[in-house]
């Protein structure tokens, strides 16, 4: 009898776990959710610069894999900066519709008990210098590189 309860909850388990994994595996996940699946596991790899003097460094060390931007940046200097050091150093640059969005995105948040973000602070530009493991999501951020270059 143990048995049958057992084998019940891991039916359902691996049921759920085909159903997660069925829309990355199938290609439709949206360009900016991968983005932020990316970002997360290179958090979790201690592989994200924030800011613009971690990101000036790593683009200019040619470190970076990838590049955000925010598209609300306030700053013409700084997204001039930004941009011309992605264009020198060949690397991929990718534009986020809001600061705050980035932010939490790249863990300048506070979680609280039910994990949600509090005290987001906002970030106009996250370099990615190690993806950490590979993912459906970064396959999905590179094809849209190759297809937005080609």
């Amino acid at each position: 009898m143990s048995d049958t309860e057992d084998n019940t909850p891991m039916d359902t388990t691996e049921e759920g776990a085909e159903k997660k994994d069925a829309p990355a595996a199938g290609g439709k996940m949206d360009v900016l959710t991968a983005l932020k699946e990316v970002l997360k596991k290179a958090l979790i790899h201690d592989g994200l610069a924030r800011g613009l003097h971690e990101c000036a460094k790593a683009l200019d060390r040619r470190q970076a894999h990838l590049c955000a931007l925010a598209a609300n940046c306030n700053e013409p200097a700084y997204v001039k900066l930004v941009e011309a050091l992605c264009l020198e150093n060949g690397i991929n640059l990718i534009k986020v519709p809001d600061s705050q969005v980035l932010g939490e995105w790249a863990g300048l948040c506070k979680i609280d008990k039910e994990g949600k973000a509090r005290k987001v602070v906002a970030c106009s530009c996250v370099v990615v210098k190690d993806f950490g493991e590979a993912s459906d999501a970064l396959t999905v951020l590179m094809d849209h590189f190759k297809t937005k270059s080609a």
